[in-house]
C-alpha cells in the first residue's frame, strides 16, 4: 500500500467516507470538518471545487463535442501558459505522467528543465528557464501534466521525440484546465506571504513554511506517526515525505488548536 492509499484508508476508518470538500476543508461522513492540508499534493491548492475551471468543463460538455481532436480551447489553453509565464513565448505539451513530462524536456534541455510550484521558487526567472512542467491547479486532474517549452528555433529541432508521448484532452478538459491556469493567474496576484506567516507560530515546530509549503521537520522515520497523530486531531497532511503540505488558505488559526493542544512528541 503506498502513502496515498494509506492516508485514504485511515481517514476511512476513523472518520467514514468524504461527503463534501469546500475551500481547505473536508467534510466526513461522521460529520466531522477535516482540515486539509494535503490539499492533492497541491493540485487543490485553489480550492476542491475548481470554481469557474468546472462551470467551464461543463459548458464544454453541453456543447458534445468531447473528442479528442483540436477544438477553440487547444490554442486558449497555450494563450492562458503563455499569460502564465509572460515574457517567453511557448509551446505547451500535455502528457499523462510527471515522469513523461519531465523526460520530455530533459530531452529538449537537460539543464533547462523545472517544475513549477506557485509562490514557492521566487528566486527564479521563469522567462529563463527553457522548458517548465506544470501541474494544473484541479483536484481532479491527477493525469494531467503539461509542458512548457519556449518557443525557438533550437527547441523546435527537438519537438519530434517530444510529441511522441504527448497526450490530447479532450474539449471540457482542455477549457477546465484552461480556466485554472487563469484561475492561478489571478489568485498570484492576491495571494501573498501575509496570508501564510498567520500560522508560524502554531506550526513552526514541525514545518519549515516556504511561501504556503510546509516541509516537515519531523524525522523521516517518524513521519507516519505524525501523520496518524494530526489525523486523530483532525488535520490532513501530506503522506509523502517528500511532498510538502500546504498551508489552508482562508481557514481560521483555531484549526491548529488540537496540535497545540496535544503536541506531537517524536520518539527520536
Amino acid at each position: 500500500m503506498n502513502e496515498i492509499e494509506f492516508l485514504a484508508e485511515e481517514i476511512f476508518k476513523r472518520y467514514g467516507s468524504i461527503k463534501r470538500a469546500r475551500g481547505p476543508f473536508l467534510y466526513t461522513a461522521k460529520r466531522t470538518r477535516l482540515t486539509d492540508l494535503y490539499q492533492e499534493g497541491g493540485r487543490a491548492i485553489l480550492g476542491w471545487g475548481g470554481g469557474s475551471a468546472f462551470t467551464m468543463l461543463k459548458n464544454a460538455l453541453d456543447r458534445g463535442a468531447t473528442g479528442s481532436y483540436r477544438t477553440d480551447f487547444t490554442q486558449r489553453l497555450e494563450k492562458a501558459v503563455n499569460e502564465l509565464f509572460i515574457g517567453s513565448s511557448r509551446k505547451t505539451f500535455i502528457f499523462s505522467s510527471k515522469i513523461d513530462a519531465v523526460s520530455a524536456g530533459l530531452k529538449i534541455n537537460s539543464e533547462g528543465t523545472s517544475v513549477y510550484h506557485p509562490w514557492h521558487q521566487t528566486e527564479i526567472n521563469w522567462e529563463d528557464v527553457e522548458c517548465i512542467v506544470i501541474e494544473p491547479t484541479l483536484p481532479w486532474t491527477q493525469n494531467i501534466f503539461l509542458l512548457a517549452v519556449k518557443d525557438t528555433e533550437e527547441n523546435n529541432i527537438k519537438f519530434g521525440d517530444v510529441m511522441k508521448r504527448q497526450i490530447r484532452l479532450s474539449s471540457p478538459m482542455e477549457a477546465a484546465v484552461t480556466r485554472s491556469i487563469y484561475n492561478l493567474i489571478s489568485a498570484l496576484q492576491t495571494r501573498q506571504e501575509k496570508d501564510w506567516f498567520i500560522y508560524d507560530n502554531i506550526i513552526n515546530q514541525y514545518w519549515e513554511r516556504k511561501g504556503p509549503y510546509l516541509f516537515p521537520k519531523i524525522p523521516m522515520d517518524s513521519y507516519r506517526a505524525f501523520v496518524l497523530h494530526c489525523l486523530d486531531l483532525g488535520i490532513v497532511i501530506s503522506p509523502v515525505y517528500e511532498n510538502p503540505s500546504i498551508v489552508p488558505f482562508g481557514a481560521d488559526r483555531g484549526v491548529f488548536a488540537a496540535l497545540k493542544k496535544n503536541p506531537f512528541r517524536s520518539e527520536n
